[in-house]
């Protein structure tokens, strides 16, 4: 992680100059508005942020369409005015609301999903947010642009129905979900177990297959969720299933 950290350091310093000046406004083809919302599984039980909302398309489409509420962070008071008026519009001002507010700075932390359409200058400089303030679990999905070093969970390639300015035939979108924060040493079932993370990836030493997936943790023979310093879950052995905690006792 300190590596990552000095090369968001470095894109951060190095495209500064850029970051200050306008970012130009692109609107998102509805193609991969939907695109993006199906990917990352949206349903009535999320909260969608939107981070550099533009028109509100992304918001407004997560409370029409997909029964979610969401929050659309705009720079631009312009583009928030009109966010809210189409929101009127569409008859889901209830759920879909706009704020003036700087990406890198406003709270994102009660989102299940967000939804991203950055330059990757931008995106760089907020990526770091993603791991340290949402929840594992969270959904975070980007139009065009890949996260730095953090491989996606899965990726889309969405063809146009028809030319959007800007944007070509077709367009990729990108998921990636939030891990659960596991590195470290854990004792349980009578053995200790040392776990290596890099994001989503995970290596448990002395056993095979492991994976991570927001909470959900699993490797061969047992499946289990992370929460804080507890790993609960079952080894299952043929016919055999019992309940095991395995507690971190170091980072």
């Amino acid at each position: 992680m300190k590596l990552l950290a000095a090369l968001l350091l470095f894109f951060s310093c190095t495209l500064k100059a850029q970051d200050e000046r306008p970012t130009p406004f692109v609107t998102t083809p509805e193609d991969v508005v939907e695109g993006m919302l199906r990917l990352a599984g949206t349903g009535p039980q999320d909260f969608v942020i939107d981070l550099g909302s533009g028109d509100g398309r992304i918001v407004i489409a997560a409370a029409q369409r997909f029964g979610a509420r969401g929050l659309g962070i705009e720079l631009d008071p312009r583009l928030v005015e009109k966010s809210r008026a189409a929101a009127r519009a569409a008859g889901v001002a209830d759920k879909a609301a706009f704020q003036e507010g700087d990406v890198l700075r406003a709270d994102i932390s009660r989102a299940s999903v967000v939804t991203v359409y950055l330059l990757p200058s931008l995106l760089y400089r907020v990526q770091p947010r993603f791991v340290d303030e949402l929840k594992p679990g969270t959904r975070v999905v980007s139009h065009a642009f890949p996260l730095l070093s953090w491989k996606p969970d899965a990726s889309q390639t969405v063809r146009l129905a028809k030319r959007h300015p800007s944007q070509g035939d077709e367009s990729t979108i990108f998921l990636w979900i939030v891990p659960a924060e596991v590195r470290g040493v854990w004792r349980g079932d009578g053995r200790e177990l040392r776990i290596h993370q890099n994001y989503q990836e995970i290596e448990v030493e002395g056993v095979k297959g492991a994976t991570l997936r927001g909470r959900d943790i699993a490797w061969e023979g047992f499946r289990g969720r992370a929460e804080g310093d507890r790993i609960t879950g079952e080894i299952e052995r043929g016919s055999e299933r019992r309940p095991v905690v395995f507690t971190r006792v170091s980072r």
